[in-house]
């Protein structure tokens, strides 16, 4: 494409994906979860397997995912997605398996499905929200919480001797043998959001060669729960989450 063909209007207007719906998100302002809709979306559409992809989404913000993208979708109890990931990747293995979680789904009470489906090299995709609180339930703290980070939960902020401190479960999962791939991106500018479609897209072509557990981790903001404006909300992540979550490559074999 030339540039006569570039400032044609028909080529100036946003073209869709088709595999994004018509419905309207029900995400608050601000919000990742429709940024990373949309990156997966293309990338489905870009490798053409729409008819070959089935995505997984367990309890959270993204509970309702299938509401937004025209593929097939399987619905998993809380933090359960990666076991019903392995069982269908193993009865469809020519089929591309992805799960979408967020952080106090999979790196609470999902934390034994994920580590076990990404030691055993399961060759499915993870896409991992992480904004820090428990979105959907209140803002409650999350395992990956920050330290001094206040939450319905931690009114004073996070404090080590009590509530632990925040886990690092992308660290922990680029240890495992089985993973193939494990990065950390963002969405909150133009330019971390080619990152992040770029990351998924890796991540699906490496299970097409069967490679083993991709795992991409987004830092994402919740205006909601983080009680800011949307603009506030991506400063105080870059401010604060980006040095204890950095963001890049962690594992690239």
């Amino acid at each position: 494409m030339d540039l006569k063909d570039i400032i044609k209007p028909e080529n100036l207007v946003y073209k869709r994906t088709k595999v994004l719906t018509d419905n309207v998100m029900h995400y608050c302002p601000g919000c990742s979860h429709g940024t990373v809709h949309k990156l997966i979306a293309e990338v489905i559409e870009e490798m053409d397997i729409q008819d070959k992809t089935i995505g997984i989404s367990p309890v959270g913000c993204a509970v309702f995912a299938y509401n937004y993208m025209h593929i097939d979708w399987q619905q998993a109890a809380h933090g359960r997605a990666p076991a019903l990931a392995t069982a269908t990747k193993r009865l469809y293995p020519d089929k591309y398996i992805f799960t979408y979680q967020g952080d106090g789904d999979l790196a609470s009470i999902g934390t034994a499905e994920i580590m076990h489906a990404c030691n055993r090299g399961e060759n499915i995709v993870v896409i991992f929200i992480n904004n820090a609180i428990y979105g959907m339930t209140g803002g409650q703290m999350a395992p990956t919480t920050l330290l001094g980070m206040v939450t319905s939960t931690t009114p004073y902020g996070r404090q080590a001797d009590i509530n632990g401190y925040p886990l690092k479960i992308t660290e922990l999962i680029a240890q495992l043998e089985g993973t193939c791939y494990v990065t950390r991106q963002s969405v909150q500018n133009a330019a971390a959001a080619r990152k992040t479609k770029k990351a998924i897209r890796k991540a699906f072509e490496n299970s097409k060669q069967m490679k083993g557990t991709s795992f991409v981790e987004v830092v994402s903001s919740c205006s909601s729960g983080w009680k800011l404006t949307p603009t506030q909300a991506n400063e105080w992540m870059e401010e604060n989450m980006f040095p204890f979550y950095p963001l890049g490559d962690l594992k690239d074999i």
